[in-house]
């Protein structure tokens, strides 16, 4: 097992013990695009789509990494409302849906291909749905120092993104802090609520 793979691992565990997003509950009342469907973008271990199903969804859940998927999969496999898929942002095939969810995910869309993942995500967005998710900031330690390519923007770049929307948070992070898994980084990331036009 390589390092990658173990750090995941025990990411997955700790996050096994946590509820969903209260952002999620709150996108959830803005959706007013009649589809009531969401999107999970790098979806994890599935706590947002639990609760989303619970409330429901149709939802789609996809991640690049294995052990997610696998967790998911088992998860979920008596919910016929849920799909899940082993997908990269760059190769997913987006429905349409009322609401997109990409939590502390979009940050490992790959850097050359984010302006068409951009894209994908907000036309399959019905209008009147809902976005909410993070981005890195170019701030960050892992802007330029992880062990894969990241995509950092900055506040104006972010904002010229939701061209199209009505913004309802925009939260900027800056400060050192840990990660899930103990480890001390500097964080500078942008949290956006915003509802498509």
């Amino acid at each position: 097992m390589d390092e990658n793979t173990e750090v995941w691992r025990k990411f997955y565990d700790k996050a096994l013990s946590q509820s969903h997003l209260k952002r999620t509950e709150f996108t959830i009342s803005l959706n007013e695009s009649n589809l009531k469907v969401a999107i999970d973008c790098g979806c994890g271990v599935g706590n947002d789509i639990a609760y989303l199903e619970n409330q429901g969804y149709q939802v789609y859940g996809f991640d690049i990494n294995p052990d997610s998927i696998a967790l998911c999969r088992n998860r979920f496999q008596s919910k016929s409302q849920v799909s899940i898929s082993q997908s990269s942002f760059e190769k997913y095939d987006y429905p349409k849906a009322g609401i997109v969810i990409a939590n502390s995910s979009l940050f490992f869309a790959d850097p050359t291909h984010f302006e068409s993942v951009w894209k994908k995500i907000e036309s399959s967005l019905g209008s009147g749905g809902v976005f909410a998710g993070d981005f890195m900031g170019i701030n960050d330690s892992w802007a330029l120092f992880y062990r894969s390519p990241t995509t950092s923007l900055t506040a104006a770049q972010i904002e010229t993104l939701f061209a199209n929307f009505d913004i309802v948070r925009f939260c900027e992070r800056e400060e050192d802090g840990l990660t899930s898994l103990g480890k001390i980084k500097h964080w500078h990331t942008f949290s956006v609520v915003a509802v498509k036009r």
